[in-house]
Order: structure tokens, then C-alpha cells, then sequence
């Protein structure tokens, strides 16, 4: 490790545009110790605090639902060469059960989420923006699927949060954010190679940039 500061990069995308798979794949090309990664799932506000809308359903899909002062927090004291504990956040674990996180600093520090570039103090801090692209019904079918196996709705039910919350959203709180980024990866393959070697791509980037050390 250098004696600069961490390198941090913020990574957005609409849901389905394939974040979680990129960053699998990024992650791949570095040690444990060169890479951290902080979620701003993990930052939502409690249930009971989340917006409803009109016909009773909450919207996650909303920046006040996250705690962006706590997430600035974390971030800060992981540029600060500190660490973070945090419980981890999934659809279908509460708060109490949820999965306890330790989070040391590394070279690099990676922060996603739809948001990340919303917050105008989280999106000041990044070095290097990312942005995620697919066609939106090539989204809106992989969103399908996720929610019917992970979450058990059904087609109707991921059908209104998609016009209701999903879309509305995007348009308004992430695709302005587009054109202020380095990258914007396009990702409208079923198939897997296009984005591992765009991965590829970027570490040797970094690693050519002295990052590590």
C-alpha cells in the first residue's frame, strides 16, 4: 500500500443493469487487502420509516431512504485509514438477524448503489465514476426474474413497482449522473465475457496508476 490516500470510485446503475456482477468480476483481479467495497443497501432506513406510496406499497426507491449522512460517515473514516462495522442489508433478513460486517480501508475503495452519485458530498469524494447502462427492457426482464425467485412476487407485482417506483426513479435520481462519468459500461449481453473483460481492463488500469504497492 501507498502512502496516499485510498482510491475511491463510485459505481451506479439502474436495477438490472448488471452492478453486482461487474463488481464480482472487478474484485476477482485484486487481493482482500487491496480492495474494500461498501454498499449503500446496507445504509436503508428502517421499514417503518420508508415512504409509502398512494396505494400502500413502501418505495425503495427514493434517496431519503437511505442514510447518506451515515454512509458519508463510513466513507470518510475508510479514506481516513480506518474501519467500519456495519450489518448487512438483503431483502429478506430484518435488521436483527442481519449478517454483521467488518470493513477494513484498502488502495482502493469501492462505494455503489443507485444513488451514490446523487449525494452531492458522497459523489465529490469519487476519483473515478462508473456508470452501469442497459436497455431498459433487458432491465426490466432480469429484474423479473430476480423478484420472482428471490423475493416470491409475482409478474404484476414487479410490473408496478417497475412504472410505479423503479422507472420515475431512475430518470430522475441516476440517469442525470450519466454523462459526469469516466466510464459507462453497456451491458446488454446474456453472455458474461464483454464485462470480465471490462474488468480486466479497468484493474490494470489501476494497477498501472501505481495504486499498489
Amino acid at each position: 500500500m501507498n502512502n496516499n490516500k485510498p482510491y475511491i470510485i463510485g459505481v451506479a446503475g439502474g436495477s438490472g443493469s448488471g452492478k453486482t456482477f461487474f463488481l464480482k468480476c472487478f474484485l476477482h483481479h485484486f487481493n482482500a487487502n487491496e480492495v474494500c467495497l461498501i454498499s449503500q443497501d446496507d445504509y436503508y432506513r428502517p421499514k417503518s420509516t420508508q415512504k409509502i406510496d398512494e396505494n400502500g406499497w413502501i418505495n425503495f426507491d427514493l434517496p431519503e431512504g437511505i442514510d447518506d449522512e451515515r454512509l458519508l460517515h463510513d466513507i470518510q473514516l475508510l479514506l481516513n485509514g480506518g474501519s467500519i462495522r456495519k450489518k448487512e442489508y438483503t431483502f429478506n433478513t430484518d435488521e436483527e438477524n442481519a449478517r454483521l460486517l467488518n470493513i477494513s480501508t484498502a488502495p482502493i475503495i469501492i462505494v455503489e448503489g443507485l444513488f451514490v452519485f446523487h449525494y452531492p458530498k458522497i459523489a465529490a469524494l469519487f476519483d473515478l465514476k462508473i456508470f452501469m447502462d442497459a436497455d431498459e427492457e433487458i432491465t426490466l426482464n432480469r429484474r423479473i426474474s430476480r423478484d420472482e425467485i428471490e423475493r416470491g412476487y409475482t409478474r404484476d407485482m414487479v410490473m408496478y413497482q417497475w412504472v410505479n417506483h423503479v422507472m420515475p426513479a431512475y430518470k430522475q435520481f441516476l440517469l442525470p449522473y450519466k454523462d459526469s462519468c469516466q466510464k459507462v459500461i453497456l451491458n446488454n449481453k446474456h453472455v458474461a465475457d464483454d464485462i470480465i473483460e471490462i474488468s480486466k481492463e479497468i484493474s490494470e488500469e489501476l494497477k498501472e496508476m501505481a495504486l499498489l504497492k
